[in-house]
């Protein structure tokens, strides 16, 4: 596709979104709440996003499920504006040198640790490297995605910055049992499976769900494989309590063939990553909460491999140990009507442990070419906040909290939060809000290397200042939304001299559009868009990221379509700057054979483009995968 081609495409997304906001009648939502605005992240109390000043967008299982996806990264890239993943293949992120998975949000990046993955509001990330672990965000524990695009640390603390992508686990909610089997299989001999099967009894439920998939990928010496389950327990202790506990666990091997101009041999990676957590909640008429207690776990394995010309094997292997474990309580009260105080209290011990071992004795080695001893960390972390919210009669609701977090090394931050909501219309709201995010340093910065410093790093820190405009339209058939915001940070930890120093600085500013219009029964579309402007590049930020799907049912048949385009995509930054632009088709068609059984097709870049996401990794051209699922 040239360049006048891709322009095109834009500009055509663009009017897509205009053209259907300035044709559509206003009214109120249906019965006055539209079903999709509840969410927890951003509040911990379930709560109505239309009262909250920051900005939250929610992916239903629907959604997360209609391409039939293992990983839920993919379609969050493309159902929320502002949010980038790296991607080197087909199948699998990958971790060390060379992996995909990083997570951006207004160019703020999870592979930094600048944005947090929760699973149920319990941080998931690497306790030596702290970043998240993309492999790990199967589909199948997924219920919804809320994703927050502005700083969370209000609530989340460290690593919550630039904003949090919230999975809420699935939970049986009518009585029966319902077992679902998935299987799919494709190009470069991509397999995926899957089996969940859900229970509700009277008080009890239960979703236990496991899966398998592998591939070999676009090309040599890049196989993944991973195979992995979750399961959780629920119990109604009462009308006001209950009780959970559930388990992820995954296992992923996977290859590193290195960049097509210096490719790699026997880079390979054994990870095992887990999340636990047990939790008692309280549901009253005037107040709920919840206590929980959670462990984020894993243990890498990793072999650095060797240039395929010229190289030589390693002796050696790259080992770690981690978890982040902790304890979170809050509470949520509602003395009178539009009223909501929530306080809470978090405690956080983060444990990283780092060496290596000789390859063929499995002892413990030092490797002073890597400038490595073996490195054992703890680190705790402590906080409280208080988050007020009121509602001045039905046109207003303002919100202020802070909270204040310690670091066993890092020190003390003090984080504030304010803003405001003005509803002029009963179908639309304007909101305003000002953020402050922060990063305490990982123990790789701190510990790690020769470039480590403990001596004098201090938290990285952000203002996120943002104003938005929602409203829905034609009893909710229609909603729209348009943010603008900027981010001033400061403190970024660098390495300058060979040590590890806060002297980075970012001053980044956007907007951000959706638009969702379900024109049918049979047919429904959604669009979004997003423009990024960095002072600093960051490498896999893109300037302008544009989506465009829809959903077509007819009888037995339904048909998913999405056209995602991305414009100036750094690969590289600095004097060898490199950027990309692309545009990518993609669509998944099935049919119901009956009650149980549905089978499918899924076709991905079927515009056969080549373009590149990490540099060196180039993407494969038009893939396909096909498969069935029973429902019983």
């Amino acid at each position: 596709m040239n360049k006048e081609s891709k322009t095109l495409v834009a500009a055509i997304l663009t009017a897509t979104l205009w053209s259907a906001a300035l044709h559509a009648e206003t009214t109120d939502t249906i019965n006055g709440v539209n079903i999709n605005t509840v969410v927890v992240t951003g509040t911990r109390s379930a709560t109505d996003v239309r009262y909250l000043p920051m900005t939250v967008t929610t992916v239903g299982r629907d959604q997360l499920t209609a391409n039939e996806r293992a990983n839920i990264l993919p379609t969050l890239m493309e159902q929320v504006p502002g949010l980038s993943v790296t991607s080197r293949g087909i199948m699998g992120y990958g971790v060390s040198t060379g992996a995909a998975g990083g997570l951006m949000i207004r160019g703020l990046s999870s592979g930094n640790g600048q944005v947090m993955v929760l699973i149920d509001g319990h941080p998931q990330y690497n306790g030596v490297y702290g970043h998240s672990i993309a492999d790990s965000y199967q589909t199948l524990m997924a219920e919804r995605v809320e994703v927050m695009r502005s700083p969370a640390s209000l609530l989340y603390g460290s690593n919550a910055m630039g904003g949090v992508v919230n999975i809420v686990t699935r939970k049986m909610t009518t009585d029966g049992i319902h077992t679902t089997i998935k299987a799919g299989a494709g190009s470069y001999g991509t397999v995926q499976t899957e089996v969940s099967n859900q229970v509700r009894v009277d008080r009890f439920t239960s979703t236990a769900a496991a899966q398998y998939s592998r591939s070999d990928n676009h090309r040599s010496d890049m196989e993944f494989e991973q195979y992995g389950g979750y399961i959780k327990l629920n119990y109604e202790l009462n009308k006001n309590w209950n009780i959970f506990c559930d388990l992820d666990l995954t296992h992923f091997n996977a290859s590193n063939p290195g960049t097509v101009t210096q490719p790699k041999q026997e880079n390979d990676q054994w990870i095992t990553r887990g999340a636990a957590s047990l939790v008692l909640e309280n549901q009253h008429v005037k107040s709920n909460g919840a206590l929980s207690i959670y462990d984020n776990f894993g243990r890498h394995k990793i072999n650095d491999g060797y240039d395929t010309y010229g190289g030589t094997p390693q002796t050696d292997l790259f080992r770690s140990k981690d978890a982040v474990a902790g304890v979170s309580w809050w509470q949520s009260f509602h003395p009178f009507d539009g009223n909501h105080i929530t306080i809470g209290a978090d405690y956080q011990h983060i444990y990283g442990r780092a060496y290596y071992t000789d390859r063929q004795t499995n002892a413990q080695v030092t490797t002073p070419r890597r400038l490595m001893q073996s490195v054992h960390a703890h680190e705790n972390e402590v906080a409280g906040y208080i988050d007020l919210r009121q509602d001045i009669c039905t046109k207003f609701t303002i919100d202020a909290g802070i909270r204040y977090d310690h670091h066993s090394t890092a020190g003390g931050q003090w984080i504030p939060q304010a803003g405001v909501v003005f509803r002029p219309i009963a179908t639309g709201e304007v909101k305003a809000s000002l953020s402050k995010g922060f990063r305490n340093p990982n123990t790789r910065e701190m510990y790690l290397y020769g470039t480590a410093n403990s001596d004098s790093l201090h938290a990285e820190c952000m203002i996120s200042y943002e104003l938005a405009w929602n409203q829905r339209l034609i009893d909710g058939l229609i909603s729209y939304g348009i943010n603008l915001f900027l981010i001033d940070g400061k403190n970024q930890i660098q390495t300058i001299a060979g040590r590890n120093v806060n002297s980075g600085e970012f001053l980044n500013r956007g907007i951000e559009a959706n638009l969702t219009w379900n024109i049918s029964p049979l047919l429904s579309v959604n669009t979004n868009h997003s423009y990024l402007h960095m002072h600093t590049p960051l490498v896999a930020a893109p300037k302008y990221k544009g989506f465009i799907g829809a959903t077509l049912r007819n009888g037995a048949w339904t048909a998913n379509i999405g056209l995602q385009q991305l414009c100036g995509l750094y690969t590289a930054v600095g004097p060898n700057e490199q950027m990309e632009t692309f545009t990518l088709l993609g669509a998944t068609v099935s049919y119901t054979l009956n009650q149980q059984a549905r089978i499918w097709l899924k076709g991905d870049n079927l515009l056969a483009q080549q373009y590149e996401i990490n540099a060196g990794y180039p993407m494969p051209k038009a893939t396909f995968i096909a498969g069935i699922n029973i429902d019983l």
